[in-house]
């Protein structure tokens, strides 16, 4: 009996095959895309990519404009570099861009989706929004922590005067704070001091939040380019799973103790976030019931979230400053005049201080935490200043452009406070040059708690103490490179030395 040739079947695929891929190419053709490189096979222009993914769309918005199209293996991607391009997205057609695209990252880290950065635009996500709004970060809530606040800002003063005169690595002061701060408040007591029962060392915990911010802002190719996901060629996926399981292994200790302690108590009263996600997790009235991989799912959010971009900002702020002491000249003078000698900066005191609001903004225009916000989804196709957008494009808006525009900021490469002196631009989402928390539907919902975090740590590390750069080492040295990830800290920590610049009796307060 004759053997059936395959060859006909085989040519009948390739012909299907040839045939979608045609059609897509002629369904492309008759879209007017924004302007863009041309893209590879396979890989589309993940080759235009380098280390620092916001330099390299920076450069090339250059070149093609303020709405730009690209290809990043299998999808599209449309990158928004202006003013008038982050008002369109975030504000105008906030409800088209309101959605997560679908990454390793949130797969691997948040329990499949379920926090509030990568949940997909639905009803799950506006409930955990209304939840943070309304609850966790209400302004009766943070007022209630303030006394935690001031607690752990004074700890650091303490502890930086025991240094005093030596070099320091000061991020590491910067986190051990705001991870106190945020402990304290989320979780009601600092699960990062070292004790026997100890899950993690405090510096293994702070690795795992750094971990844990890195994983989610890199460019994983299989995020990209899905049928090679499998390969996992950079190993992101399996760092991925590791810190995971790490973190998984803390939170569900840390869900115990507080389960443990709500029943052992009659009528007990929520003390701590967690508290308060615990008791909106049985309640019935719920639009979607919150699970307990959900209630770990937030509180991992809020003890990253918290910690990492407060004290990436500082150390920014205090590196520019040392490369500019007239600036810090500046602000101790404002401090010494509004503050005084003889106490502390406290938080209602920021609006005292615009010199160094200015400060803190300056730094956030230069050094965005997140330099290209998280990536939004398009959840219909529509059209952006004349132009197609398919749903399903992945959308980037590049606020480390925005706040380089000539047209916008006068030396926009220079660091100087001052161009923010007298003018009504804030950091809440509503002036679209300097977006360091988002805007719209997405925007940070922390931002209020972060921001006070920032300004009152920074205004007492200039009015505490006076900064220098270790000895031999002139401004003009200092290494002012970025690593990216979800944040973009420095690439080689601040090391510092401060010197007390108060009565010696302040220290003891």
């Amino acid at each position: 009996m004759e053997a059936p040739s395959w060859t006909p079947f085989a040519a009948a695929w390739f012909t299907i095959l040839a045939l979608l891929l045609f059609s897509k190419i002629l369904r492309r053709k008759k879209l007017n895309l924004p302007p863009g490189p041309k893209p590879w096979p396979i890989i589309g222009n993940l080759n235009l990519i380098g280390p620092l993914p916001h330099r390299s769309l920076h450069e090339l918005s250059q070149k093609y404009g303020p709405l730009m199209h690209l290809q990043f293996g299998s999808f599209p991607v449309v990158v928004g570099s202006s003013v008038e391009m982050a008002k369109t997205f975030l504000k105008t057609m906030d409800v088209t861009f309101a959605s997560r695209p679908k990454t390793a990252a949130g797969k691997y880290t948040t329990y499949n989706y379920s926090d509030i950065t990568w949940s997909p635009y639905g009803a799950y996500w506006r409930q955990a929004r209304k939840m943070c709004l309304m609850e966790l970060f209400s302004a009766k809530r943070l007022e209630s922590y303030e006394y935690i606040r001031a607690e752990e800002m004074n700890s650091l003063l303490k502890e930086l005067f025991k240094s005093a005169g030596k070099p320091i690595l000061l991020k590491d002061y910067l986190s051990t704070v705001s991870l106190n701060v945020i402990s304290r408040m989320v979780l009601g007591k600092k699960y990062s001091d070292q004790s026997e029962d100890s899950i993690v060392s405090p510096d293994e915990f702070k690795k795992m939040l750094d971990e844990l911010f890195l994983l989610n802002g890199v460019f994983n190719i299989g995020d990209s380019i899905p049928y090679i996901d499998f390969l996992d060629l950079q190993g992101y996926v399996k760092r991925m799973k590791i810190v995971s399981k790490k973190f998984d292994g803390f939170l569900e200790r840390v869900l115990d103790e507080h389960n443990a302690r709500r029943k052992a108590t009659e009528n007990y009263t929520s003390n701590d976030m967690v508290d308060v996600l615990l008791e909106l997790a049985e309640d019935p009235k719920l639009d979607v019931k919150l699970e307990r991989h959900g209630v770990k799912a937030f509180t991992q959010d809020l003890l990253a979230g918290g910690t990492e971009s407060s004290a990436v900002t500082v150390e920014w702020a205090i590196s520019e400053l040392l490369k500019k002491p007239e600036i810090f000249k500046k602000a101790t003078e404002e401090l010494d005049r509004v503050i005084g000698r003889d106490r502390w900066v406290q938080e209602k005191d920021i609006p005292s201080l615009p010199y160094v609001e200015a400060i803190v903004k300056e730094t956030m225009r230069l050094h965005p935490v997140a330099p290209m916000l998280v990536p939004r989804l398009a959840r219909e196709d529509c059209k952006v200043a004349g132009y197609d957008i398919q749903k399903e494009t992945r959308v980037l808006v590049n606020v480390w452009t925005i706040g380089r525009d000539p047209e916008i900021w006068e030396n926009p490469d220079e660091f100087h406070p001052e161009r923010f002196v007298g003018k009504n631009i804030d950091v809440k989402g509503q002036d679209f040059e300097l977006l360091p928390f988002g805007s719209g539907r997405r925007m940070c919902p922390g931002y209020s708690l972060g921001l006070k975090v920032i300004e009152s740590s920074f205004a007492n590390l200039l009015h505490g103490y006076n900064w220098r750069l270790p000895e031999n080492m002139r401004p003009q040295d200092l290494n002012m490179e970025e690593i990216f990830g979800l944040s973009t800290p420095r690439k080689f920590p601040l090391v510092a030395v401060a010197e007390p610049r108060l009565p010696l009796v302040i220290y003891s307060l």
